[in-house]
């Protein structure tokens, strides 16, 4: 007897969800992913929560020294990153031929790390943990021809008002940031919620055993056990801590509040 084929409807598995994943283009691979290996985001990339994969920038080079730079028009010291170049290493993260046009509105922006750039804030962190991921451009020497930049519509952005040998020790901070709010990195999710800048202040004071330690003692307050007092102290802590270290932000804050 044959046996006849069962009827019963077969169920396709659902997709396995895509990973967070960035793309940092730089001449410095062997830099990644360095500090990004270890504790939570380390974690978290072991367990594939997020992806992370680096392009050599000079593998787009196309003579036998694999030149990436030139010296720039006009005269000036240093040396610049040449568009063609660059150019071609952006479109290979984009998995596009060196040909192609950029596509209007990429999955994932595209974002040159720059001393001239928008300060990185949390909620541009958080706008990007949200999304699918990032491809981050490095550069070097006196910085890359302005017009792979433009062509590009790369987003620039800056760590802080001061100037690093390269793009990659910012690249490491912005992922560090936006990784460590994916969903499941973070054991106490509560944390994001209450940290430095997600409320428009800075953090509150932390405390903890012993109760008291070299003649100093924590706040009675938080020995209370008086859950409605301790929110209420640090919310007065934050704002003092702002106003007191960051007048700029205190003064945006206390805005947004007149305003609500």
């Amino acid at each position: 007897m044959i046996a006849s084929a069962s009827t019963t409807p077969v169920h396709a598995m659902p997709p396995a969800p895509v990973p967070w994943s960035a793309s940092v283009l730089t001449l410095f691979p062997q830099m990644f992913p360095g500090p990004l290996g270890q504790s939570l985001a380390g974690r978290a990339l072991d367990a594939g929560t997020w992806r992370l994969d680096t392009q050599d920038i000079r593998a787009a080079a196309t003579d036998r020294h694999r030149t990436v730079d030139d010296t720039p028009f006009g005269g000036g010291p240093g040396m610049v990153m040449r568009a063609d170049i660059v150019h071609a290493a952006i479109a290979a993260a984009y998995d596009l031929p060196a040909e192609a046009e950029p596509p209007a509105t990429p999955a994932r922006p595209l974002l040159f790390l720059s001393p001239r750039g928008r300060a990185l804030t949390q909620a541009r962190v958080r706008a990007l943990a949200q999304g699918p991921g990032v491809v981050l451009l490095c550069g070097r020497y006196e910085g890359i021809d302005q017009r792979v930049i433009d062509l590009w519509r790369a987003e620039e952005v800056s760590v802080g008002d001061y100037v690093l040998s390269g793009g990659e020790p910012a690249a490491l901070v912005l992922l560090d940031a936006c990784v460590r709010l994916l969903p499941g990195v973070m054991g106490a999710e509560g944390s994001a919620i209450e940290e430095s800048f997600s409320a428009g202040l800075l953090e509150y004071p932390h405390f903890t055993r012993p109760a008291e330690w070299r003649g100093r003692a924590v706040p009675e307050v938080l020995l209370s056990g008086n859950h409605a007092r301790i929110a209420a102290w640090r919310r007065a802590e934050a704002e003092r801590i702002t106003r007191e270290q960051r007048p700029d932000l205190w003064a945006a804050h206390a805005a947004a509040t007149a305003r609500a």
